[in-house]
């Protein structure tokens, strides 16, 4: 990912922001909703893996434009939680961590349920 989301060009020059950034703020703020497991790949991600790439946003494609940004997340959800809420949550979380992070319009945000985990007994 090698796009950048211009902000605005200031006195001292321009603020640039890369998708890799938005990517990491989606990432974190799905995970740290309760009910999602991980943020996990999608096919293009995998390949990545195998290849030994890393990346902490493998699970997530940005989509940028002037000022609007479109997110596609991929997750893993644990087993018996309510599906179209969780992925609601997600949304929300995801969308208010980009706007208020970085002042971007986020016009879709679209979660892809990839797996569902279910919890051993210890």
């Amino acid at each position: 990912m090698d796009n950048y989301l211009i902000d605005k060009d200031i006195t001292e020059g321009k603020i640039k922001i890369s998708d890799d950034v938005i990517a990491t703020i989606a990432t974190v703020a799905a995970e740290n909703v309760e009910g999602v497991v991980k943020v996990s790949t999608n096919f293009k991600s995998q390949m990545s893996d195998i290849l030994n790439t890393k990346n902490i946003n493998r699970g997530v494609k940005v989509n940028i434009g002037e000022r609007q940004t479109v997110v596609d997340i991929y997750i893993t959800i644990e087993y018996g939680v309510k599906v179209l809420e969780l992925s609601e949550r997600v949304q929300k979380t995801v969308k208010e961590a980009i706007e208020n992070m970085t002042d971007f319009d986020v016009v879709e945000i679209n979660v892809h349920i990839n797996g569902i985990a279910v919890k051993t007994q210890e």
